[in-house]
């Protein structure tokens, strides 16, 4: 178990710099999801901790150690990466030693480490067989137990469900925190998907476009965003933006979370909207509508809630606080 560090950590690819300046201090035995889209940095900064990218500038700090020049062997971490990465030809078993048995673990040992860790993922009886006799959970089990035998300071894990279907993601999210929190190692876990995020973390890191935008305790990120893209990225569906112009207002844009509207009569309204569409859910029911000025508004309600036709006017409100004001550059007011 460690603590993890990241001070001013930037990097350029040539003149390109991708990550802008990261700081974050990590405490033992805490679970970190960094969360963003596509082409964010967020697996870039992962790999600049593991030591599979070079830090441009800035330091990375392992249990108070500067590991910038380190190779990754060298830095007691283990990564769980999104294709399994397992051996082919070698049983479980075989797949989950190989690492111990590459630093001469005495046999005993390595026995002992690898059943222990076996019988925690419940793979026991798998260890003789090969990778293409699992299933896509079974084999990312092998690659998690592949990282608990070496007993790391660290656990890194890249996009590790992307492969998976939504049913075995939901469980192997439960599973990955469940056993974080059993053995007590500090991780950092990177994804694109903000529910696996709120989830797992204890604190997450919002990255957009290089920069953590926000760092946070899921629910306070979600309940107070510092910023326009984490409105709109974290909650799902997603924060509706207004033009306040819309409503009568000045300046900035304003945003407000679909579960915070209701449909009202119009007398009672603050907006006037016209229904496009309804997409119900079973518990929920989405509503889409669109304002005069031509902003796409979405509704979240009670499943059991009265469903207006499409095409129908309707009155829109909320109460007063429930919205968030941001100003032009994206900054919560």
């Amino acid at each position: 178990m460690a603590t993890v560090s990241l001070d001013g950590v930037r990097k350029s690819f040539g003149k390109t710099p991708v990550i802008h300046g990261v700081d974050i201090d990590i405490a033992d035995g805490e679970f970190i999801v960094i969360v963003g889209p596509s082409g964010c940095g967020k697996s870039t900064l992962l790999r600049m901790v593991a030591g599979l990218e070079t830090v441009t500038d800035g330091e990375v700090r392992i249990d108070g150690e500067r590991v910038n020049d380190k190779e990754p062997m060298d830095r007691d971490i283990a990564m769980v990466f999104q294709n399994y990465a397992l051996y082919p030809h070698m049983s479980v078993f075989d797949n989950m030693a190989y690492g111990l048995k590459i630093a001469k673990t005495p046999k005993p040992e390595i026995e002992e480490r690898v059943r222990t860790a076996a019988t925690m993922l419940q793979l026991d009886p798998y260890l003789a067989r090969k990778p293409r006799e699992l299933s896509g959970g079974q084999r990312q089990r092998v690659a998690m137990g592949r990282a608990i035998v070496r007993k790391p300071a660290v656990f890194l894990f890249d996009e590790p469900l992307s492969n998976l279907d939504a049913k075995l993601r939901v469980q192997m999210r439960l599973e990955i925190k469940q056993l974080q929190r059993q053995l007590g190692i500090t991780a950092l876990y990177v994804t694109h998907d903000q529910v696996e995020a709120m989830t797992l973390a204890d604190r997450m890191v919002v990255m957009n476009a290089g920069r953590a935008d926000q760092i946070g305790a899921p629910l306070q990120v979600y309940a107070d965003p510092r910023t326009e893209f984490v409105a709109g990225f974290i909650g799902s569906p997603p924060t509706n933006f207004i033009d306040p112009a819309a409503l009568g207002g000045q300046g900035a844009r304003m945003g407000i979370r679909p579960e915070h509207l209701a449909l009202c009569p119009l007398p009672e309204a603050r907006v006037a909207a016209r229904v496009l569409d309804a997409e119900p859910l079973g518990a929920e029911t989405l509503i889409h509508t669109r304002l005069p000025s031509g902003c796409l508004v979405t509704v979240r309600q009670d499943g059991a809630a009265p469903i207006p036709d499409a095409g129908a006017e309707v009155g829109l409100s909320w109460r007063a606080g429930d919205e968030m004001r941001f100003d032009a550059g994206g900054r919560r007011l």
